[in-house]
């Protein structure tokens, strides 16, 4: 492509998710208007598909044509900072390390200070930010607070105890309903529900001090959660759909009233609460419950950061920085809600922007995510884990699960097989980073066979 004169190319790299082609748009929009607000600068914004985007990144660097800026789904940590350039060298830089102390760059505030907290700490390694947050989730409670209160419960439980007294009360109080609660057989969820109670799903406190060298699917944590998932599933509480990854079915079963509470992604608190609405009912948001026997540890994060590459000249280089941070200021931040799914803001000036002009007051169902990642204590557990091959060993999980709740499989056994399992792909993915061809984004981690799970990673 012919180089307009004068004209410094940043080449940013962005997802393309299948059903959520809108999510790039805002970018691009933004995109253009730093380009207006800094002429010498031409910032190009492109789309790869999610579940080959590790593997186009890798290809570009042993080219040596990888992107200025390159935004990694959650899941893909490690690969991150696996990649190399062709000279063998870490392909990104951190952001701490090149923002070097400025408080701002070609104008643009720099806004890392002012990260939400529990979005800064999960991409923070040895005390700096590697990659700047975009697009961040967690996982809430939606509970159908008409059926609820006609049960006679005034507010949505907090507690795993809490919940089976809920669903206690709500059982045959509505002939069509199958259940009192639904969620996605999906790995993030049993992520968070560890991490809750302050446990680790890697060694080398979750891959954070080190890298991760074992899997932990028998930690007291793990079995604690999915032992009260079956008991629910075993009592008639829990419906399941029958499929993993299955966050559709969850919902479409909580819009038509056969699961009175739904746990599911923040992403979805606008569809979910319209599609209650349609239905004729009213949906509360609520934190996601957690085990009262543990206490609260806090929850993780989900989504994608942007990763700045290495080696670039200074020009380049405070260019791309300097569109992180205008990506980044409390104007764009917002736009988040833009597509009428519900990204977290990223910054504390972009979530007082937004309070300051009432729109929670408006929209009071988006707060509760931001609440709960506001008050998420910071630890290994609520960083979440690190390790290569996240996608497979995390199925293994799921496939433990669905053949307990559907074929009645011994939990501890059936775990523990998983277990073997989940070790094995982490021990590949090292073998592979240790081989010749570490840098070719070839490695054992493969997308999910299920289109949903596809969709869905970033949850």
């Amino acid at each position: 492509m012919h180089e307009p004169a004068g004209k410094i190319t940043i080449n940013v790299w962005l997802n393309r998710w299948p059903m959520w082609q809108q999510l790039v748009d805002p970018i691009r929009k933004q995109a253009a208007e730093f380009n207006r607000r800094h002429p010498q600068y031409r910032a190009v914004v492109e789309a790869v598909n999610v579940g080959a985007f590790p593997r186009e990144v890798a290809r570009a660097a042993r080219a040596g044509t990888a992107p200025h800026i390159a935004a990694y789904q959650y899941t893909y940590l490690q690969e991150a900072q696996d990649v190399r350039d062709p000279d063998g060298r870490p392909l990104f830089t951190s952001v701490t390390k090149a923002v070097a102390g400025r408080e701002e760059i070609l104008g643009e505030p720099v806004v890392l200070d002012d990260i939400v907290a529990n979005m800064r700490a999960y991409y923070t390694f040895d005390g700096d930010l590697s990659s700047m947050p975009r697009n961040t989730s967690t996982v809430l409670l939606y509970s159908n607070i008409d059926a609820l209160r006609a049960a006679g419960i005034a507010e949505p439980p907090s507690t795993w105890a809490e919940v089976e007294a809920a669903c206690a009360a709500l059982a045959g109080r509505d002939g069509a309903r199958r259940a009192g609660i639904t969620w996605p057989n999906f790995g993030w969820l049993f992520q968070q529900s560890v991490a809750q109670q302050g446990g680790l799903l890697a060694d080398h406190e979750n891959g954070r001090s080190g890298r991760s060298e074992k899997v932990d699917f028998m930690s007291p944590e793990m079995l604690a959660y999915v032992t009260w998932w079956r008991d629910l599933h075993r009592a008639g509480h829990y419906l399941y759909t029958g499929k993993q990854s299955d966050w559709w079915g969850c919902m479409e079963a909580f819009a038509k009233g056969d699961a009175a509470m739904l746990v599911s992604s923040s992403v979805e608190t606008g569809p979910i609460v319209r599609a209650a609405r349609k239905a004729g009912f009213r949906v509360q948001v609520s934190r996601m419950p957690y085990n009262e026997r543990a206490g609260y540890a806090g929850n993780l994060i989900a989504g994608e950061s942007l990763w700045l590459r290495d080696g670039l000249d200074e020009p380049t280089r405070d260019g791309a920085l300097a569109l992180m941070q205008f990506l980044n200021n409390p104007r764009n931040a917002t736009s988040i809600y833009d597509h009428g799914r519900t990204f977290v803001p990223t910054t504390e000036a972009s979530i007082d922007l937004l309070t300051s002009e009432g729109w929670f007051d408006q929209n009071p169902h988006y707060r509760p995510a931001i609440d709960q990642l506001r008050t998420s204590p910071d630890s290994p557990a609520t960083r979440g884990a690190v390790f290569g091959n996240f996608l497979p060993i995390q199925s293994a999980g799921m496939q433990a699960m669905h053949d307990v709740l559907v074929d009645g499989e011994d939990l501890a056994a059936r775990f523990s097989r998983a277990n073997a399992q989940a070790q094995q792909l982490l021990d590949g993915y090292a073998q592979h980073v240790e081989s010749a061809t570490a840098n070719d984004g070839q490695g054992p981690q493969k997308m999910p066979q299920s289109e949903a799970e596809r969709i869905r990673l970033g949850a």
